[in-house]
């Protein structure tokens, strides 16, 4: 800069210069080439770990609760697997929990080993290892193999979705996070309106294939598609800012200064923590149990779900009619998390209101569905619930990884895990929202969603509230 520049620069006037407008080109141009390596690798690996989790289907547990099977062990049901192996009801359901009690467990140790690591050996390696687990479950003859094979799943997904947060978190700005992550979750938006189809075609037209079982079938097609792209993920994953090998050394340090300028998460990756102090330094922080109870309400509201079946057979179709019948549902919900995600990135100060915003709507269209009868405008309402709910998950994933931008990465790899772990076990308890006696009108289910979705705004307003009160005691301690 020069001497005149600088002059300018001391009494708060900006001054363009032919030196800026290069840097710029050269940011912009490492963001695309950032994006050209991270963005679509991390979209297919999320839909490949979660095209398995797609197909909804009501079944009676043991106790005359709807639960929703969302994952391939419930299309492997439906093709033959609980009779194949003799499942009573209670075993099946135990089937599915473990899973996600091994999921939930294994999160937050999962990140802080990547946090030590490198993305590119550690992601694709847990994703070839789950996806040799789910080929092998083709094979399994009795309830012992199938609950064994199911934890270590588990086990092993448990260290991507938060792996993902925390390598997004680690490359860019706050006010460019928001469209990346509403990228990242449209791949599970996809695989909600089409996965359940997919199952469905690779059951029926291979079921007696080479003497093998349909839903045997399921599980070796998933798995090996999972470890073929595993494979080739390991060759287009980036690492961190500072050890990232496909950067030059110049495109090194811009990505690190850059998020240094913006007040990103590379300022603090010098400062290592050990895992002892990343758990205490993470769960120490406010920040981190708001958006914890904030994640849980959203991710426990998304339980509605359990609604599609019961809803579309309301309207009269039945069999794969009924599945396409969903997808409206998830095409209005990609399209606004795409909205929301740009429109976030626009005025990145505004994301907790926007995140109220649709809590909101989704609270009044929760609170409308158990007053209405008709079951057309039950659908319309709950085409714009999900909506609301989908955007609301995009939006606080990336809300919580640009508030915890100040801490290490070994602790905001805790930080983000155990927002990302707290939140999913509301899978295990969401199910017992609905039981099958409620139907069709589901008025607890949907009276605890609304309770949730409100409870969730007002989180989001002591959040903002929080935050604030900290800006003006830090301004108040400059002045």
């Amino acid at each position: 800069m020069s001497p005149a520049a600088e002059h300018l620069h001391e009494k708060g006037i900006t001054m363009f210069t032919e030196d800026d407008g290069l840097e710029q080109a050269k940011e912009k141009a490492l963001v695309r080439k950032i994006d050209l390596f991270l963005l679509p690798t991390i979209w297919l690996m999320y839909l490949l770990s979660y095209v398995d989790r797609t197909k909804c289907v009501s079944c009676k547990a043991s106790r005359g609760v709807a639960l929703l099977i969302s994952d391939s062990i419930g299309n492997a049901k439906i093709a033959g697997m609980q009779n194949d192996l003799r499942l009573s009801s209670s075993q099946y359901s135990i089937s599915l929990i473990v899973f996600f009690v091994s999921y939930v467990i294994f999160e937050v140790p999962s990140n802080l080993i990547l946090s030590k690591s490198r993305p590119s050996v550690f992601l694709p390696t847990i994703m070839i290892l789950w996806g040799v687990v789910t080929c092998c479950m083709a094979a399994v003859q009795n309830y012992r193999q199938l609950i064994a094979l199911r934890f270590v799943v588990g086990v092993l997904e448990a260290g991507f979705a938060p792996g993902v947060l925390l390598i997004l978190s680690s490359w860019y700005k706050r006010e460019e996070q928001s469209k990346r992550f509403a990228v990242y979750i449209s791949a599970a938006i996809l695989s909600g309106a089409f996965g359940g189809l997919l199952a469905g075609s690779i059951t029926k037209n291979l079921e007696g294939s080479h003497g093998i079982r349909g839903w045997r079938w399921l599980f070796i097609v998933e798995g090996s598609a999972t470890v073929g792209w595993a494979c080739i993920s390991h060759f287009l994953l980036l690492d961190f800012p500072l050890t990232s090998k496909y950067l030059s050394e110049e495109e090194r340090r811009l990505a690190s200064e850059r998020l240094l300028a913006g007040d990103g998460a590379c300022a603090n990756d010098e400062h290592r923590l050990g895992p002892l102090q990343a758990v205490i330094k993470s769960l120490s922080n406010w920040r981190v149990w708001l958006f914890t109870a904030g994640y849980m309400v959203i991710v426990g509201s998304s339980t509605l779900s359990y609604f599609y079946p019961t809803l579309v057979e309301g309207l009269g179709y039945k069999s794969n009619k009924a599945q396409y019948m969903t997808v409206p549902i998830y095409a209005v919900a990609f399209v606004c998390n795409a909205f929301t995600g740009y429109i976030s990135d626009k005025i990145p100060s505004r994301r907790g209101m926007i995140i109220a915003s649709w809590l909101a709507l989704s609270l009044c269209c929760s609170v409308a569905t158990t007053i209405a009868t008709d079951f057309k405008a039950r659908y319309v309402l709950l085409v714009f619930m999900a909506a609301g709910l989908w955007s609301s998950n995009a939006l606080a994933l990336s809300f919580a990884s640009s508030s915890f931008a100040h801490m290490p990465r070994e602790g905001r790899a805790v930080s983000l895990a155990f927002v990302n772990a707290m939140g999913n076990l509301a899978q295990i308890y969401g199910a017992y929202l609905f039981p099958a006696e409620d139907a069709p009108r589901y008025i607890m289910g949907f009276s605890v969603v609304s309770a949730m979705c409100a409870f969730g705004v007002g989180l989001v307003v002591t959040a903002l509230v929080g935050s604030n009160s900290e800006r003006l005691s830090v301004s108040a301690v400059e002045i």
